[in-house]
Protein backbone atom coordinates (compact mmCIF):
# COMPACT_ATOMS: atom_id res chain seq x y z
CA UNK A 1 0.00 0.00 0.00
CA UNK A 2 1.54 3.33 -1.02
CA UNK A 3 1.56 6.09 1.53
CA UNK A 4 0.18 9.57 1.06
CA UNK A 5 2.28 12.63 1.78
CA UNK A 6 2.72 13.37 5.42
CA UNK A 7 5.27 15.49 7.25
CA UNK A 8 8.61 13.86 6.61
CA UNK A 9 7.27 11.41 4.00
CA UNK A 10 7.35 11.29 0.24
CA UNK A 11 4.29 11.49 -1.95
CA UNK A 12 2.72 8.37 -3.34
CA UNK A 13 3.01 7.95 -7.12
CA UNK A 14 0.48 9.90 -9.12
CA UNK A 15 -0.29 12.52 -6.47
CA UNK A 16 0.52 16.19 -6.61
CA UNK A 17 1.43 16.94 -3.01
CA UNK A 18 1.31 20.34 -1.35
CA UNK A 19 4.26 19.28 0.80
CA UNK A 20 2.17 17.94 3.65
CA UNK A 21 0.30 21.23 4.11
CA UNK A 22 -3.47 21.06 4.53
CA UNK A 23 -4.78 24.53 3.63
CA UNK A 24 -8.31 23.23 3.02
CA UNK A 25 -8.58 22.42 6.72
CA UNK A 26 -7.61 26.00 7.49
CA UNK A 27 -10.39 27.20 5.18
CA UNK A 28 -12.88 24.84 6.79
CA UNK A 29 -12.01 26.34 10.17
CA UNK A 30 -13.55 29.57 8.93
CA UNK A 31 -16.76 27.78 7.96
CA UNK A 32 -17.01 26.36 11.49
CA UNK A 33 -16.44 29.75 13.09
CA UNK A 34 -19.03 31.38 10.82
CA UNK A 35 -21.64 28.79 11.80
CA UNK A 36 -21.09 29.63 15.45
CA UNK A 37 -21.39 33.36 14.63
CA UNK A 38 -24.71 32.78 12.85
CA UNK A 39 -26.05 30.73 15.74
CA UNK A 40 -25.24 33.51 18.20
CA UNK A 41 -26.82 36.16 15.96
CA UNK A 42 -29.97 34.04 15.97
CA UNK A 43 -29.84 33.45 19.73
CA UNK A 44 -29.39 37.15 20.50
CA UNK A 45 -32.62 37.88 18.63
CA UNK A 46 -31.52 40.67 16.30
CA UNK A 47 -34.24 39.67 13.83
CA UNK A 48 -37.87 39.98 14.85
CA UNK A 49 -40.57 37.41 14.00
CA UNK A 50 -40.88 36.95 10.27
CA UNK A 51 -39.15 35.42 7.25
CA UNK A 52 -35.68 36.64 8.25
CA UNK A 53 -35.88 35.04 11.69
CA UNK A 54 -37.19 31.85 10.10
CA UNK A 55 -34.25 31.76 7.68
CA UNK A 56 -31.80 32.32 10.53
CA UNK A 57 -33.42 29.50 12.49
CA UNK A 58 -33.25 27.14 9.53
CA UNK A 59 -29.67 27.92 8.56
CA UNK A 60 -28.03 28.48 11.93
CA UNK A 61 -30.03 26.60 14.55
CA UNK A 62 -27.40 23.86 14.38
CA UNK A 63 -24.49 26.30 14.27
CA UNK A 64 -23.20 25.03 17.60
CA UNK A 65 -22.05 21.86 15.84
CA UNK A 66 -19.20 23.99 14.54
CA UNK A 67 -17.58 23.44 17.94
CA UNK A 68 -17.79 19.67 17.47
CA UNK A 69 -16.09 20.17 14.12
CA UNK A 70 -13.29 22.11 15.84
CA UNK A 71 -12.76 19.32 18.36
CA UNK A 72 -12.50 16.58 15.71
CA UNK A 73 -10.31 18.82 13.56
CA UNK A 74 -8.06 19.47 16.55
CA UNK A 75 -7.28 15.78 16.96
CA UNK A 76 -6.70 15.36 13.23
CA UNK A 77 -4.33 18.30 12.91
CA UNK A 78 -2.35 17.56 16.05
CA UNK A 79 -1.81 13.98 14.93
CA UNK A 80 -0.90 15.09 11.42
CA UNK A 81 1.64 17.67 12.55
CA UNK A 82 3.00 15.84 15.61
CA UNK A 83 6.73 15.39 16.05
CA UNK A 84 7.60 11.84 17.15
CA UNK A 85 10.57 12.98 19.24
CA UNK A 86 8.78 15.97 20.76
CA UNK A 87 8.60 16.30 24.53
CA UNK A 88 5.25 16.62 26.27
CA UNK A 89 6.34 19.92 27.81
CA UNK A 90 7.50 21.38 24.51
CA UNK A 91 4.28 20.33 22.80
CA UNK A 92 2.12 21.78 25.57
CA UNK A 93 4.00 25.07 25.52
CA UNK A 94 3.45 25.48 21.77
CA UNK A 95 -0.24 24.68 22.08
CA UNK A 96 -0.81 27.03 25.01
CA UNK A 97 1.04 29.69 23.02
CA UNK A 98 -1.51 29.12 20.27
CA UNK A 99 -4.58 29.93 22.35
CA UNK A 100 -3.62 31.80 25.49
CA UNK A 101 -2.62 35.29 24.22
CA UNK A 102 -5.97 35.76 22.45
CA UNK A 103 -7.84 34.25 25.38
CA UNK A 104 -6.18 36.66 27.81
CA UNK A 105 -6.88 39.73 25.67
CA UNK A 106 -10.52 38.74 25.09
CA UNK A 107 -10.89 38.02 28.81
CA UNK A 108 -9.65 41.53 29.61
CA UNK A 109 -11.92 43.03 26.96
CA UNK A 110 -14.88 41.11 28.40
CA UNK A 111 -14.00 42.31 31.89
CA UNK A 112 -13.88 45.92 30.72
CA UNK A 113 -17.26 45.52 29.03
CA UNK A 114 -18.68 43.90 32.17
CA UNK A 115 -17.44 46.74 34.37
CA UNK A 116 -18.67 49.49 32.06
CA UNK A 117 -21.85 48.37 30.31
CA UNK A 118 -22.92 45.13 32.02
CA UNK A 119 -22.43 45.30 35.77
CA UNK A 120 -24.54 42.18 36.38
CA UNK A 121 -21.91 40.15 34.54
CA UNK A 122 -18.98 41.22 36.73
CA UNK A 123 -17.37 37.97 37.91
CA UNK A 124 -16.34 37.17 41.45
CA UNK A 125 -12.67 36.71 42.22
CA UNK A 126 -13.02 32.94 42.03
CA UNK A 127 -14.81 33.08 38.70
CA UNK A 128 -12.16 35.39 37.27
CA UNK A 129 -9.34 33.16 38.51
CA UNK A 130 -11.02 30.06 37.04
CA UNK A 131 -11.35 31.80 33.70
CA UNK A 132 -7.75 33.02 33.69
CA UNK A 133 -6.52 29.50 34.48
CA UNK A 134 -8.85 27.89 31.92
CA UNK A 135 -10.51 25.54 34.39
CA UNK A 136 -13.98 27.12 34.49
CA UNK A 137 -15.72 24.39 32.46
CA UNK A 138 -14.81 21.86 35.15
CA UNK A 139 -16.71 23.76 37.87
CA UNK A 140 -20.37 22.68 38.34
CA UNK A 141 -21.86 26.14 38.28
CA UNK A 142 -23.42 27.29 35.02
CA UNK A 143 -22.28 30.88 35.41
CA UNK A 144 -18.65 29.84 35.70
CA UNK A 145 -18.17 28.64 32.15
CA UNK A 146 -20.38 31.33 30.64
CA UNK A 147 -18.76 34.24 32.50
CA UNK A 148 -16.64 36.84 30.68
CA UNK A 149 -16.08 35.60 27.10
CA UNK A 150 -18.79 32.91 26.78
CA UNK A 151 -17.05 30.84 24.11
CA UNK A 152 -13.94 30.36 26.26
CA UNK A 153 -15.46 27.17 27.72
CA UNK A 154 -14.23 25.36 24.60
CA UNK A 155 -10.64 26.35 25.37
CA UNK A 156 -10.86 24.37 28.61
CA UNK A 157 -11.72 21.35 26.48
CA UNK A 158 -8.81 22.11 24.17
CA UNK A 159 -6.47 22.31 27.13
CA UNK A 160 -7.53 18.81 28.18
CA UNK A 161 -6.89 17.65 24.62
CA UNK A 162 -3.40 19.13 24.69
CA UNK A 163 -2.57 17.52 28.02
CA UNK A 164 -3.73 14.08 26.87
CA UNK A 165 -2.36 14.21 23.31
CA UNK A 166 1.17 12.99 24.15
CA UNK A 167 -0.48 9.78 25.39
CA UNK A 168 -3.06 9.35 22.63
CA UNK A 169 -0.66 10.51 19.92
CA UNK A 170 1.99 8.02 20.95
CA UNK A 171 -0.61 5.27 21.03
CA UNK A 172 -1.88 6.18 17.55
CA UNK A 173 1.62 6.25 16.06
CA UNK A 174 1.99 2.57 16.94
CA UNK A 175 -1.34 1.58 15.38
CA UNK A 176 -1.70 0.07 11.95
CA UNK A 177 -4.90 0.40 9.92
CA UNK A 178 -6.98 -2.14 11.82
CA UNK A 179 -5.96 -0.69 15.18
CA UNK A 180 -6.71 2.84 13.97
CA UNK A 181 -10.19 1.76 12.85
CA UNK A 182 -10.83 0.21 16.25
CA UNK A 183 -9.59 3.43 17.89
CA UNK A 184 -12.01 5.43 15.71
CA UNK A 185 -14.90 3.09 16.56
CA UNK A 186 -14.22 3.35 20.30
CA UNK A 187 -14.09 7.13 19.98
CA UNK A 188 -17.45 7.19 18.18
CA UNK A 189 -18.96 5.02 20.90
CA UNK A 190 -17.63 7.41 23.53
CA UNK A 191 -19.24 10.36 21.74
CA UNK A 192 -22.59 8.60 21.36
CA UNK A 193 -22.57 7.24 24.91
CA UNK A 194 -22.68 10.72 26.45
CA UNK A 195 -26.11 11.82 25.11
CA UNK A 196 -27.51 8.34 25.72
CA UNK A 197 -26.33 8.39 29.32
CA UNK A 198 -27.76 11.82 30.13
CA UNK A 199 -31.05 10.91 28.44
CA UNK A 200 -31.41 7.76 30.53
CA UNK A 201 -30.11 9.42 33.70
CA UNK A 202 -30.76 13.18 33.43
CA UNK A 203 -28.36 15.50 35.26
CA UNK A 204 -28.78 19.15 36.22
CA UNK A 205 -25.36 20.14 34.96
CA UNK A 206 -25.11 20.65 31.16
CA UNK A 207 -22.60 17.95 30.24
CA UNK A 208 -22.15 19.61 26.83
CA UNK A 209 -19.55 21.92 28.40
CA UNK A 210 -17.68 19.25 30.37
CA UNK A 211 -14.23 18.70 28.79
CA UNK A 212 -14.16 14.98 29.58
CA UNK A 213 -17.44 14.51 27.71
CA UNK A 214 -15.89 15.98 24.54
CA UNK A 215 -12.71 13.88 24.57
CA UNK A 216 -14.15 11.28 22.19
CA UNK A 217 -14.45 13.86 19.40
CA UNK A 218 -10.79 14.72 19.79
CA UNK A 219 -9.58 11.10 19.77
CA UNK A 220 -11.76 10.42 16.72
CA UNK A 221 -9.80 13.11 14.88
CA UNK A 222 -6.53 11.44 15.91
CA UNK A 223 -7.71 8.07 14.57
CA UNK A 224 -8.86 9.59 11.27
CA UNK A 225 -5.50 11.29 10.79
CA UNK A 226 -3.68 8.03 11.43
CA UNK A 227 -5.72 6.29 8.74
CA UNK A 228 -4.88 9.03 6.25
CA UNK A 229 -1.20 8.90 7.21
CA UNK A 230 -1.18 5.15 6.59
CA UNK A 231 -2.81 5.63 3.18
CA UNK A 232 -5.75 3.49 4.29
CA UNK A 233 -8.59 6.01 4.30
CA UNK A 234 -11.40 4.90 1.99
CA UNK A 235 -14.00 7.62 2.45
CA UNK A 236 -15.79 9.51 -0.36
CA UNK A 237 -14.50 12.60 -2.10
CA UNK A 238 -14.91 16.15 -0.87
CA UNK A 239 -18.23 16.87 -2.62
CA UNK A 240 -19.97 13.75 -1.30
CA UNK A 241 -18.52 14.28 2.18
CA UNK A 242 -19.83 17.84 2.20
CA UNK A 243 -23.26 16.62 1.11
CA UNK A 244 -23.40 14.06 3.95
CA UNK A 245 -22.30 16.78 6.38
CA UNK A 246 -25.07 19.14 5.25
CA UNK A 247 -27.72 16.44 5.55
CA UNK A 248 -26.64 15.71 9.10
CA UNK A 249 -26.45 19.41 9.89
CA UNK A 250 -30.04 20.08 8.90
CA UNK A 251 -31.28 16.99 10.74
CA UNK A 252 -29.92 18.34 14.04
CA UNK A 253 -33.07 20.27 15.08
CA UNK A 254 -35.16 17.10 14.75
CA UNK A 255 -33.34 15.38 17.62
CA UNK A 256 -33.09 16.27 21.32
CA UNK A 257 -30.30 18.78 21.92
CA UNK A 258 -28.21 16.21 23.78
CA UNK A 259 -27.93 14.21 20.56
CA UNK A 260 -28.12 17.04 18.05
CA UNK A 261 -25.03 18.82 19.31
CA UNK A 262 -22.71 15.99 18.25
CA UNK A 263 -24.50 12.91 16.93
CA UNK A 264 -26.02 14.12 13.65
CA UNK A 265 -22.88 15.65 12.20
CA UNK A 266 -20.42 13.08 13.52
CA UNK A 267 -20.45 11.02 10.30
CA UNK A 268 -20.28 14.06 8.04
CA UNK A 269 -17.37 15.67 9.87
CA UNK A 270 -15.57 12.31 9.99
CA UNK A 271 -15.82 12.14 6.19
CA UNK A 272 -15.27 15.81 5.44
CA UNK A 273 -11.98 16.34 7.28
CA UNK A 274 -10.08 13.43 5.69
CA UNK A 275 -11.60 14.24 2.29
CA UNK A 276 -10.36 17.84 2.50
CA UNK A 277 -6.92 16.63 3.60
CA UNK A 278 -6.72 14.21 0.68
CA UNK A 279 -7.84 16.91 -1.75
CA UNK A 280 -4.82 18.94 -0.65
CA UNK A 281 -2.42 16.01 -0.78
CA UNK A 282 -3.58 15.05 -4.26
CA UNK A 283 -3.87 18.60 -5.54
CA UNK A 284 -7.50 18.13 -6.56
CA UNK A 285 -10.00 20.97 -6.56
CA UNK A 286 -11.03 22.41 -3.21
CA UNK A 287 -12.78 25.74 -2.75
CA UNK A 288 -11.60 25.67 0.86
CA UNK A 289 -8.02 26.06 -0.38
CA UNK A 290 -8.64 29.40 -2.07
CA UNK A 291 -6.35 32.15 -0.70
CA UNK A 292 -9.27 34.12 0.75
CA UNK A 293 -10.55 31.05 2.59
CA UNK A 294 -7.11 30.23 3.94
CA UNK A 295 -6.66 33.81 5.15
CA UNK A 296 -10.06 33.83 6.83
CA UNK A 297 -9.19 30.48 8.36
CA UNK A 298 -6.06 32.01 9.86
CA UNK A 299 -8.22 34.65 11.54
CA UNK A 300 -10.94 32.20 12.56
CA UNK A 301 -9.77 31.56 16.12
CA UNK A 302 -9.64 35.27 16.90
CA UNK A 303 -13.01 35.73 15.18
CA UNK A 304 -14.50 32.91 17.23
CA UNK A 305 -13.18 34.43 20.46
CA UNK A 306 -14.25 38.04 19.88
CA UNK A 307 -17.56 37.88 18.01
CA UNK A 308 -19.82 37.20 21.04
CA UNK A 309 -18.30 40.22 22.82
CA UNK A 310 -19.23 42.38 19.84
CA UNK A 311 -22.77 41.00 19.71
CA UNK A 312 -23.24 41.42 23.45
CA UNK A 313 -21.91 44.98 23.44
CA UNK A 314 -24.26 46.00 20.61
CA UNK A 315 -27.25 44.40 22.30
CA UNK A 316 -26.51 46.18 25.59
CA UNK A 317 -25.53 49.59 24.21
CA UNK A 318 -28.17 49.64 21.46
CA UNK A 319 -31.22 47.75 22.73
CA UNK A 320 -33.16 49.05 19.76
CA UNK A 321 -31.23 46.64 17.55
CA UNK A 322 -33.19 43.67 18.92
CA UNK A 323 -36.14 42.22 16.95
CA UNK A 324 -35.55 44.33 13.86
CA UNK A 325 -37.20 43.90 10.50
CA UNK A 326 -35.24 42.11 7.79
CA UNK A 327 -33.56 45.09 6.06
CA UNK A 328 -32.55 46.90 9.26
CA UNK A 329 -31.52 43.67 10.97
CA UNK A 330 -29.35 42.70 8.05
CA UNK A 331 -27.54 46.05 8.16
CA UNK A 332 -26.88 45.63 11.89
CA UNK A 333 -25.67 42.04 11.49
CA UNK A 334 -23.37 42.96 8.61
CA UNK A 335 -21.96 45.83 10.67
CA UNK A 336 -21.31 43.51 13.63
CA UNK A 337 -19.75 40.97 11.30
CA UNK A 338 -17.46 43.64 9.87
CA UNK A 339 -16.39 44.82 13.32
CA UNK A 340 -15.78 41.24 14.45
CA UNK A 341 -13.75 40.50 11.34
CA UNK A 342 -11.68 43.66 11.76
CA UNK A 343 -10.99 42.81 15.38
CA UNK A 344 -10.06 39.26 14.43
CA UNK A 345 -7.48 40.57 11.98
CA UNK A 346 -6.06 42.87 14.67
CA UNK A 347 -5.96 40.06 17.23
CA UNK A 348 -4.28 37.70 14.80
CA UNK A 349 -1.72 40.28 13.70
CA UNK A 350 -0.91 42.01 16.97
CA UNK A 351 -1.74 39.42 19.64
CA UNK A 352 -1.93 35.85 18.37
CA UNK A 353 1.16 35.77 16.15
CA UNK A 354 3.58 37.82 18.31
CA UNK A 355 2.23 36.22 21.49
CA UNK A 356 2.96 32.78 20.11
CA UNK A 357 6.48 33.81 19.15
CA UNK A 358 7.08 35.26 22.60
CA UNK A 359 5.90 32.19 24.51
CA UNK A 360 7.73 29.70 22.29
CA UNK A 361 10.84 31.86 22.07
CA UNK A 362 10.83 31.64 18.29
CA UNK A 363 12.10 34.50 16.16
CA UNK A 364 11.28 32.73 12.95
CA UNK A 365 8.13 33.39 10.98
CA UNK A 366 5.43 31.06 12.24
CA UNK A 367 3.53 29.17 9.57
CA UNK A 368 -0.12 28.91 10.40
CA UNK A 369 -1.29 25.30 10.64
CA UNK A 370 -4.94 24.32 10.57
CA UNK A 371 -6.13 24.24 14.17
CA UNK A 372 -9.52 24.37 15.77
CA UNK A 373 -8.94 26.99 18.32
Amino acid sequence: MTQLATPGRTTSPGTESLGGRLPSLTGLRWAGAFLVFGMHVRNFGFFGPGPAANVMATVFQAGGTGVSFFFILSGFVLMWSSRPKDTALGFLRRRVARIYPVHLVCLLLALVLALTIGSEMVPTGGQLAANVLLVHSWIPDYFYYQSLDPVSWSLVCELLFYVTFPLFGRLARHLQARGAMVFAAVSVLAVVAVPIAITVHPVSWPVYFLPLARLGEFTLGIALARLVMLGRWRGPGLDVALGVTLIGYFVVPALPSAFGNTFCTLLGFSLLIPAAALADLRGTHSVWRLPVMERLGEWSFSFYMVHVLVLGAVKTLLPGTISLSAPAGLVVVLAMFGVSLGLSWALFTFVETPGRKFITGSRKKIKTAPSPA
